[in-house]
């Protein structure tokens, strides 16, 4: 026999929920109206997921790009050909032929940043077992591009000369290096999805951080103490908008600059992705506020960021590898919610892998982000009561 008292306790309770959460929508609404009416920081939140992501995928990265090349070729044997044919773009322009008297007078112009002088006899020298050798002048005024171009020309000289001769150590062993995320060895793909990931943890701190001095100076933080509001309904208010707004960019960067504009592939799961940056977003917003309790205005706040974001994002293995860093500094930086996300966000984007390989990091974010929540909430009440 059914209870007739049940819907009307059902119906009840589902009025105290809806009741318990307006107040929180409300303020997440009033979050992004004041966003939407600071145009400059709007503009800037637009250009990190937007603007930043595709300069830093157009840059190339760390590549050598068509760099002008000439050749002296003493020789004109086919093993000097193959040399000049293997020296091609991208990383070199197509390789002009001069003579060596034209050398000096041509560098001193600036036309090349290369010249490959091969002298006569070169090809007979290596096939009798000689040690033959070959000048390469360099514009030391690129020094950059001086110090990757050397390494390319010797290891393409190094290939072709194997090639040629067909002996010597390691000859019977076939050796072919396939890349799967990125073929082409495009340092510009992975600079753009770390330069995305960065900006995540940039701008969840700075808009939850601003949010809460943006209230200190114009003084409505007491006015909304007075409403019928807690401190947590407060806070988490601003931490669940500038998660809001930043998942809401990531998705358009990923899609629109990322996947479009650039053409970098996503190989994993897009939804486990987002699922992982809002966990990210999260731990990274509870930060901001933190900071925000220790700073009194805006200038101070950039000076912490750059005191602990800067050092975060530097370690968290998206710059360097993790590996090359010393032990305890590995250690160290596993408080740090950056290190989780930076290896979440390449084994998803990098290596396509699931739930089950990245659940440790997602773990680890959600841990350190309660930790920041609940020590940020505690501060945020203290900074309430002394006014």
């Amino acid at each position: 026999m059914a209870n007739p008292a049940r819907p009307a306790l059902d119906s009840h309770r589902q009025q105290g929920i809806r009741a318990a959460c307006l107040p929180l929508w409300q303020l997440t609404l009033k979050e992004w109206r004041s966003l939407w009416a600071d145009k400059g920081l709007l503009a800037f939140v637009l250009f990190a997921l937007v603007g930043a992501v595709w300069v830093a995928g157009r840059s190339g990265g760390q590549e050598l790009r068509r760099a002008p090349l000439a050749i002296v070729d003493e020789d004109r044997s086919p093993l000097s050909r193959s040399i000049a044919q293997a020296l091609a773009p991208p990383e070199f322009l197509p390789a002009d032929y001069v003579r060596f008297d034209e050398v000096d007078g041509l560098m001193e112009e600036g036309r090349y940043t290369f010249v490959l002088v091969i002298p006569a006899g070169f090809q007979r020298d290596l096939a009798d077992g000689r040690d033959p050798r070959l000048q390469i002048d360099l514009d030391a005024t690129a020094m950059s591009q001086t110090m990757l171009g050397a390494g390319y020309i010797q290891s393409i000289v190094d290939r072709e000369m194997k090639r040629f001769v067909g002996s010597g150590a390691g000859a019977n062993v076939d050796l072919r290096i396939r890349s799967q995320f990125n073929p082409n060895l495009d340092g510009g793909r992975f600079i753009a999805v770390m330069e995305l990931v960065n900006n995540v943890t940039l701008l969840s701190i700075i808009l939850a951080g601003a949010a809460v001095l943006r209230e200190r100076e114009h003084g409505t933080l007491e006015h909304l103490l007075v409403m019928p509001v807690r401190p947590n309904e407060i806070m988490l208010a601003k931490v669940l908008a500038s998660g809001a707004v930043v998942l809401l960019g990531v998705l358009l960067s990923v899609n629109l600059v990322i996947r479009t504009a650039l053409q970098v592939p996503v190989t994993g799961s897009l939804t486990l992705f987002m699922f992982g940056c809002a966990l990210h977003a999260f731990a990274s917003a509870s930060l901001g506020i933190l900071l925000s309790t220790i700073a009194r205005s805006m200038p101070q706040l950039g000076l912490l960021m750059i005191l602990i974001v800067l050092p975060m994002e530097m370690l968290s293995g998206g710059s360097t590898p993790r590996e090359s860093m010393p032990e305890l500094l590995q250690r160290i930086m596993l408080a740090s919610p950056t290190t989780h996300f930076v290896s979440f966000a390449q084994a998803i984007l990098y290596r396509g892998a699931g739930w089950t390989t990245v659940w440790p990091q997602l773990l680890a974010l959600l841990g350190l982000g309660a930790g920041c929540y609940g020590l940020a909430l505690q501060r945020f009440r203290a900074s309430v009561a002394r006014g």
